[in-house]
């Protein structure tokens, strides 16, 4: 048993599609369980259909989510023939899904009709390659995860039950596989029990596959990328970025809390807990090694470089000049859990504190009013965050120059500098 990932990336076109079917035609004697993310920019073109029908916005949120539908019914169009009937079909009812909630006017928060609307996409994708993949000769059965994944109500970063969810996998997934080689399904998305859809937080769909690999016992899981391995640095922002063929999952976790963006952060710890290997494949030259990533120790690493823009700082400083101690860390921390926000890098001294966050205008505005009962508060935005593991001096210095530096944190393996 093997469960594979293919991120947007690898279905966002005709070809695209016809591509995942001939990596799957690879494995045609082994037992899969497939994970699609929605196609493209589909999840992206659904937000901007949630922010217009949550400002009002109702006739703009249909034209909007019109554009997807579209989209969605033309690429079906050129890939099925015998079963292009069974696929639209299947499409309206998710159109329908969405549109019934369009209709109406927002009096819940916005994060729970995110969820239900931007969900639709992954249902769509998944539907599409499905129908393609029956209609060649690759058997496979679909199933809707929400069906499967019970989470609680956290929407936008929905938690796992995993007791219920794993009686689901035994119950209905496990048996499919007397009658099919692949199952097909989607990643991100679960409900809740009462029966209201969830995502798992952006790019969980890596997450999502990692669950089913934990509760199938699989033998692997591959995800499926557009980049050739796991790379030291971004290569759109790095182009001379160079492969890692080999990582552990501890370093991964780091990787991953420190922003990079290649393996969601929940995605390791369901699969390390059954010391079952990670492999990061390339879907256009599904030929090549890629990255293995396991439990074994590594050693001489390169230079693993991250860079994350679109940082806020927030200097908390005493008003009386008393020390930050123990009970208004302690409140502020209760802040961002409220808020549901999470600082990159913090740094104390005796009466201030400074705070690292991803600039996310609503929660920034709401954390230092909140904050300003107990702190003067300064807020400074428009910065990037550089990590740097196993970084030498002459790569620090490199991309350290020229630039204004606020804040920096150093160990024996990681460098961290806040830049202007």
């Amino acid at each position: 048993m093997q469960v594979f990932k293919f991120g947007g990336a690898s279905v966002n076109s005709v070809d695209r599609v016809k591509n995942v079917a001939d990596i799957l035609k690879l494995y045609s004697n082994e037992k899969l369980l497939v994970v699609i993310s929605a196609m493209g920019k589909t999840t992206n073109a659904l937000e901007k259909v949630v922010d217009a029908f949550f400002d009002g916005k109702k006739d703009e949120a249909l034209q909007l989510f019109q554009q997807v539908k579209q989209q969605h019914l033309n690429t079906a169009k050129y890939l099925l023939v015998k079963n292009a009937l069974a696929c639209e079909a299947q499409l309206n009812n998710f159109f329908t899904e969405a549109e019934w909630l369009l209709h109406d006017k927002p009096v819940k928060d916005y994060d729970y009709y995110y969820d239900q609307v931007v969900c639709i996409g992954e249902l769509l994708s998944t539907s599409i390659v499905s129908h393609y993949l029956n209609e060649i000769g690759i058997n496979n059965k679909w199933i809707d995860v929400r069906d499967v994944f019970r989470t609680d109500d956290n929407f936008r970063d929905a938690s796992i039950d995993w007791e219920v969810t794993s009686k689901n996998v035994n119950g209905q997934i496990i048996k499919l596989f007397n009658d099919f080689d692949i199952v097909l399904t989607q990643g991100f998305i679960g409900s809740t029990d009462e029966n209201e859809s969830t995502t798992l937080g952006r790019e969980g769909s890596d997450y999502s596959a990692a669950v089913f690999a934990n509760l199938l016992n699989a033998e692997g899981q591959t995800i499926w990328k557009d980049v050739t391995s796991v790379m030291n640095a971004d290569p759109k922002q790095f182009p001379d970025a160079t492969g890692i063929h080999e990582l552990n999952y501890n370093e991964v976790i780091e990787m991953a809390y420190y922003g990079a963006q290649v393996i969601h952060p929940k995605t390791i710890k369901p699969l390390q807990n059954k010391n079952i290997p990670l492999y990061v494949k390339c879907f256009l030259e599904p030929s090549l090694p890629g990255t293995v990533i396991h439990n074994k120790q590594l050693k001489n690493l390169p230079p693993i470089i991250v860079i994350k823009e679109k940082q806020a700082m927030i200097e908390l400083s005493s008003r009386d000049f008393s020390f930050i101690e123990e009970k208004p860390i302690a409140e502020l921390f209760h802040l961002f859990e409220k808020l549901k926000i999470k600082p990159n890098l913090t740094q104390n001294a005796a009466i201030s504190m400074i705070c690292v966050f991803d600039d996310r205008p609503d929660k920034i505005e709401k954390l230092a009013l909140a904050a300003s009962e107990f702190f003067d508060i300064t807020v400074t935005k428009g910065l990037t965050l550089l990590t740097i593991r196993y970084y030498t001096t002459e790569v620090y210095n490199k991309l350290t120059e020229g630039k204004k530096m606020l804040l920096q944190q150093r160990t024996t393996t990681t460098v961290q500098a806040l830049l202007r």
